[in-house]
């Protein structure tokens, strides 16, 4: 089997779930870590308006940063009810600034209650980056 350039997959998990995602940079790891994380809660969105926010994420190491970013997304999806589907980033020397465009939240199957550290690992293979990724649901 043909593994893509970037994506995700979801891994059995016993209590939580699990998400493995690969891309060839971290920007891009960043947003299929997102995309993935929206799949497993099985959101729904409205079809407009388009929604646009500005983040800025900083961290001291890569796995800090991708928790503190898709934990924003999770305050954003809860507290907004928006879901972002398109990202622009920008690595700056501490984090990213990330220009986010979604869509309103119509629906959600099961909610994400927190990104975890558990074993959390940020690897740059050479050939790209992969993490798999602990939620607590």
């Amino acid at each position: 089997m043909k593994t893509s350039i970037a994506g995700y997959r979801e891994i059995e998990h016993t209590a939580d779930w699990e998400l493995e995602v690969w891309a060839p940079d971290l920007t891009r790891l960043m947003q299929q870590a997102a995309l993935g994380m929206y799949k497993l809660m099985g959101v729904q969105v409205s079809s407009s308006p388009t929604e646009t926010r500005a983040l800025k994420c900083t961290a001291p190491d890569d796995e800090s940063l991708l928790v503190s970013f898709l934990s924003e997304l999770l305050y954003y999806c809860d507290m907004e009810e928006i879901v972002f589907q398109e990202f622009n980033f920008s690595q700056e020397d501490a984090g990213l600034s990330v220009e986010m465009t979604g869509l309103p939240l119509h629906s959600i199957d099961k909610e994400i209650k927190a990104v975890t550290y558990h074993n959390l690992k940020v690897e740059n293979t050479g050939s790209g980056y992969r993490v798999r990724i602990v939620f607590d649901v």
